[in-house]
């Protein structure tokens, strides 16, 4: 595969130059854990603060209504103001489903990430974006391109990625679910014109009959344009893979045509062999003695049993072997 695969600027999961790919630019933020507590501790003491803002209060207006005006004023402004920071407090609880994450921004800021599912508690003054790390398939189109002989084809691929830094997939990119559909498509096209659909040489690949390798081009060639996204490539597969409706019934008329040859050449081989083994048996055994015009018309007639398309019609000789 090394000696097919051109050599560009993109790398390899090793860092090794693998594939021919654009460079992308060295990400500016990535993935770090956000500092959370427990949600479940910190919801339960925010409810016994709105409990103990709602107690102080009722009780400021039971001193206010028994006559006791002084008392009244420190009581009901101290429960106001632990109801209000308990409910403002609350609004730091976050809920974190398995299979997603939440990106936590401080005034526009990134601050972190938390992917431990339940429920979190984090700085209130904070915002979290919640961001899917589920395995995701991504399905192209059917594309019609020309491969590396100029022949029109269509092709499609199945594409099976997950986000690995939610950091980069929310700010390195604008929108990372049209980036990883674009490059998809991108290095579909590429592969296609690089290769074709069927080599006329046996050493050289194809997308018909060399599919693993070059679907692992691909996953390559993938990895390295989607990294700036943060997004992880699984696996890659074709979907589909035809001759364009165009020339479909010239390429199948060849196909057939090659393999009529390669039958044939087959069917020769092997009836050279039983001929020349045939003629050897007859020699040691001691059969019967041939002339080297026998032999050749033994030959011949062997050749056209072994190699005919119908079944031979025999004919009998009630002579002499030279009449």
């Amino acid at each position: 595969m090394s000696d097919q695969t051109p050599a560009g600027r993109g790398t390899g999961p090793d860092g090794a130059p693998a594939v021919d790919a654009p460079e992308m630019p060295s990400p500016q933020v990535r993935e770090v854990t956000a500092h959370s507590i427990p949600g479940g501790v910190a919801l339960l003491l925010t409810v016994l603060g709105v409990a103990l803002g709602i107690a102080a209060i009722s009780i400021g207006s039971v001193l206010g209504s028994g006559g006791h005006g002084a008392a009244v004023a420190p009581i009901v402004v101290a429960g106001v103001l632990i109801l209000l920071g308990s409910l403002f407090c609350m609004t730091g609880v976050k809920m974190v489903a398995p299979g997603e994450a939440r990106v936590i921004q401080l005034f526009g800021r990134y601050v972190g990430t938390i992917r431990t599912d339940g429920l979190r508690w984090v700085n209130p003054l904070t915002t979290a974006r919640r961001i899917s790390t589920r395995v995701r398939n991504h399905e192209t189109a059917v594309l019609k391109v020309n491969d590396a002989y100029g022949n029109p084809i269509e092709l499609a691929s199945i594409v099976v990625w997950q986000v690995e830094d939610t950091a980069q997939a929310l700010f390195e990119v604008d929108d990372f679910l049209e980036f990883v559909a674009t490059q998809t498509e991108a290095a579909v096209r590429h592969i296609a014109i690089e290769y074709p659909y069927d080599a006329h040489d046996e050493d050289a690949l194809s997308l018909r009959g060399n599919a693993e390798e070059i679907t692992e081009k691909l996953a390559l060639e993938l990895t390295v344009r989607v990294q700036a996204a943060g997004v992880r490539i699984i696996e890659s597969r074709f979907s589909h893979l035809a001759y364009a409706p165009e020339i479909a019934s010239a390429m199948l008329q060849r196909q057939q045509a090659g393999a009529v040859v390669a039958a044939r050449q087959q069917i020769v081989e092997g009836a050279v062999g039983m001929v020349e083994q045939a003629l050897d048996r007859i020699s040691q055994q001691g059969i019967v003695e041939l002339d080297e015009e026998r032999k050749a018309a033994m030959v011949s007639n062997l050749m056209v049993v072994l190699c005919g398309d119908r079944a031979a019609q025999p004919v009998l000789n009630t002579g002499s072997l030279y009449q």
